[in-house]
């Protein structure tokens, strides 16, 4: 491999390994917890973690995992396996188009959504939760088997 290859192909494990993780530790502590509390705690919870995600840090890795990805798969760098970056980069695009088709419209709709009453509340709740939750629960495994992907092309 030459130092580029290797350099994108660490980045792009790296990137995807920590939204895997970022993901995961969301799936299995956060919306667990969120489960308990009433329709207002949710949607004000729910706002806030939506606006402080947006940030350069997690920006950057989340746009980052695509595309180091698919840079990955296309350096095709010596002695990996190009099955496993194609796989890996294939992942991390349906990570990237399932929060952009499915999570961030959801997020836009709760913030935009009417809470002056508690019927509103759980109205806003009861549109968002459940989808979101099933959408967060595939991007979770396609961010997983990316960063699997990727770095079983580096070890296979």
């Amino acid at each position: 491999m030459t130092s580029f290859s290797t350099a994108v192909l660490t980045a792009a494990i790296v990137c995807n390994g920590l939204l895997a993780g970022t993901f995961f530790a969301f799936a299995c502590s956060v919306v667990p917890g969120l489960r308990h509390v009433d329709d207002a705690t949710y949607v004000t919870a729910f706002r806030a973690i939506n606006r402080a995600i947006l940030n350069g840090w997690f920006l950057s890795v989340f746009m980052g995992a695509p595309v180091l990805a698919v840079v990955a798969a296309v350096l095709r760098p010596d002695g990996t396996a190009f099955v496993w970056l194609v796989v890996g980069a294939a992942c991390a695009i349906a990570t990237f188009a399932i929060t952009a088709a499915v999570n961030v419209p959801l997020n836009q709709r709760l913030d935009a959504a009417p809470t002056d009453s508690p019927t509103a509340l759980t109205e806003a709740r009861r549109a968002f939760e459940p989808r979101w939750n099933r959408a967060h629960l595939v991007r979770t495994l396609t961010s997983v088997a990316g960063a699997a992907s990727l770095t079983l092309a580096v070890v296979v």
